[in-house]
């Protein structure tokens, strides 16, 4: 398929054609079991580590199923995207791997190592004020003017299937383990990771419930689950969690998520910070903000976990050393 329709609803079958795809492309991540957190919270937490796929994000997996299936004209204008870091760098290796032109629009307060990982993918970086200007207005005015490919983040049918993925693995690799799952914790913000995720656990392990996990100021899954509707941030909520900052779900994921997901939790700047110290203290994991927060819900108590089998995704590992010095002394 050569143009992504993006209007269609993926299923699991997407799913296991973007597997196809990746094979060979995208890292098959541990799903490490046995740490620490098992007699701290009386459960058996497993530890999704997409910390270790391509670029150090679940976000090459996405990027690559939607490139891949660009024909050859499209190839030659190249892709366009928007953001803050992780569908950057993944969208940039994916093109570089495909040798398509990438152009990134990218807030010019992203973390510096995201940034400095983009431009070293070769991809072209446009910068923009998060807080004056829209990203999307100035990623569709670039892909007009060129007659490239935009290449969404996260509400995209093939975006989507990529990123469920890693709930693929996480199935299959549970039952290598002889494990049943009770419950998948997801990172979540436009809702890419977590629908896909989704869809494959469905299928695969139908009692599992899957949760989105988010940081204050940008439940807007949580509450869009509440309430049946999508429900947007307060605009200029900010949060270290620079990953996560969606202003709603997409509309694409949120009509998948609200059929199957079992709702959300929240957890504060102070208790992301919390959760990266314990992944580099304790588990030897390098854990960026938006990749703790479904972490950092179990470290806080928001699920219950005692008895129970926990999957937990840590969805990126791309964090400025001088906020992991910061997060370390404090």
């Amino acid at each position: 398929m050569a143009a992504s329709d993006a209007t269609r609803l993926p299923d699991f079958d997407d799913v296991r054609a973007a597997a196809a795809r990746l094979a060979g492309h995208a890292r098959r991540t541990p799903l490490l079991a046995a740490t620490p957190l098992d007699e701290l919270t009386s459960g058996r937490i497993l530890l999704k580590l997409e910390t270790l796929q391509h670029v150090g994000s679940f976000k090459f997996r996405g990027a690559y199923n939607r490139l891949a299936q660009l024909d050859a004209a499209q190839r030659r204008a190249g892709v366009v995207a928007f953001s803050s870091g992780n569908h950057a760098q993944g969208v940039a290796c994916a093109a570089r791997l495909l040798g398509v032109p990438a152009t990134i629009v990218m807030p010019a307060d992203a973390p510096r190592v995201k940034m400095q990982n983009t431009l070293a993918l070769r991809a072209e970086v446009v910068t923009y004020d998060r807080l004056q200007e829209s990203r999307e207005q100035i990623a569709a005015r670039l892909a007009n003017e060129r007659g490239a490919v935009l290449v969404p983040s996260f509400d995209d049918p093939d975006i989507i299937a990529g990123q469920g993925t890693v709930g693929l693995e996480i199935a299959e690799q549970a039952a290598e383990l002889g494990l049943a799952l009770d419950d998948v914790i997801v990172c979540t913000s436009g809702g890419g990771l977590v629908a896909g995720t989704a869809l494959a656990i469905r299928a695969l392990s139908p009692a599992t419930r899957v949760w989105t996990a988010e940081p204050e100021g940008h439940d807007d899954h949580r509450r869009s689950l509440a309430s049946g509707r999508r429900e947007s941030n307060a605009p200029g909520t900010r949060s270290i969690c620079d990953a996560l900052l969606a202003p709603e779900p997409g509309v694409l994921t949120f009509e998948i998520n609200r059929r199957l997901l079992a709702g959300g939790v929240t957890v504060g700047d102070a208790e992301v910070k919390a959760a990266i110290a314990y992944a580099a203290r304790t588990l030897k994991l390098v854990v960026e903000p938006g990749g703790a927060v479904a972490l950092a819900s179990v470290l806080a108590g928001r699920i219950e976990s005692a008895g129970r089998t926990i999957a937990v995704v840590l969805s990126g590992g791309n964090i400025d050393d001088e906020l992991l010095r910061e997060v370390l002394a404090g």
